[in-house]
């Protein structure tokens, strides 16, 4: 078993449908059942809501607010040192809370009020075919809970931190929101597997770890570094390099520790150019057209780990 399979925590529905959110020794919630207690409630709202229905509110704990208002001060200041231009407007725009678990039903008018995107709450696992091909409909699939008070910094799965913080501030823009909207149509044009993690590939290494060039420095525009403390201290010591679909396909990685390997856009303009002509293209064909073998093409990361960890919190 992987480090991240020890500390990803599955979600299991009994015979009746009631969730529980199983946690494994490593994990930080393991041997804490009121925080149990309260991610299975969470989970249960999720798994009721049906299209259409209103977000449901979540009666967050003191816990829960504290561990935010840590985590979201913290990276508020790391993001005005390392976030993209756009990035810090969009922080502005969305005006989330810092001292306090803001609902998700809150967040989602606010940006479909900006952008026209909208949350949707998930129990947990959301297949990639579903995740990515709701981004078409300007709907995002998002977790209501979070993290372990215990380690504010550090979380192995994504919660409200990097699903409201990290991909909720980038919907806020309408430049990024555009690109998300593209990803999610080439993913159901996508109809292999094939083809659908050659999406999820490119959409990793720009939309989730993404940076890019300004004023001779590199900035960070990807949910996953803008919401994870260490890594977004930590990225501009990786190997970063060009823009590339084919090296995005083939390069291994290892996604329990920070990223080695980034590629960054030269402007958030080339970026825009680079992701609209991949997702305009992309479909069944394109792992063929690319040259893509199935020994050169490594697995995308399954969606619900982008956020998996922040080691900060134990370095």
């Amino acid at each position: 078993m992987s480090k991240e399979a020890q500390l990803f925590a599955p979600l299991v529905i009994d015979s009746e449908g009631n969730p529980n959110v199983v946690f494994t020794p490593d994990h930080p919630a393991h041997g804490d059942p009121e925080y149990q207690a309260h991610r299975n409630y969470v989970a249960a709202l999720a798994l009721g809501h049906r299209a259409g229905d209103l977000v449901p509110d979540i009666a967050y704990r003191p816990s829960d607010h504290a561990c935010w208002k840590e985590i979201s001060r913290a990276l508020r200041t790391l993001q005005s040192e390392y976030a993209a231009t756009e990035v810090r407007e969009a922080i502005e725009r969305f005006d989330l809370p810092t001292d306090h678990v803001p609902q998700l039903s809150d967040t989602s008018a606010r940006l479909t009020e900006l952008t026209g995107f909208r949350f949707r709450p998930a129990a947990g696992i959301v297949p990639l075919r579903e995740f990515y091909g709701s981004l078409a409909d300007r709907t995002f699939n998002a977790t209501q809970f979070i993290r372990h008070h215990s380690q504010p910094l550090f979380s192995p799965e994504p919660d409200m931190v990097h699903e409201v913080i990290g991909h909720g501030t980038t919907m806020a823009s309408s430049r990024f929101a555009e690109l998300y909207q593209q990803a999610g149509e080439a993913s159901r044009r996508a109809t292999t597997e094939e083809s659908l993690q050659l999406v999820s590939r490119v959409f990793w290494f720009t939309l989730e770890y993404g940076v890019l060039k300004e004023a001779g420095e590199h900035r960070a525009y990807g949910a996953s570094l803008l919401s994870a403390y260490g890594e977004l201290q930590n990225f501009r010591r990786a190997d970063i390099r060009p823009l590339d679909v084919r090296a995005m396909a083939t390069h291994r990685y290892d996604v329990t520790s920070y990223q080695s390997v980034l590629f960054a856009a030269d402007s958030l303009a080339h970026l825009e150019d680079f992701l609209g002509d991949f997702f305009s293209r992309a479909d069944t064909e394109t792992p063929a057209r690319l040259g893509l073998t199935p020994a050169s093409r490594t697995a995308a990361p399954a969606r619900q780990t982008s956020a998996r960890r922040d080691r900060a919190a134990t370095h």
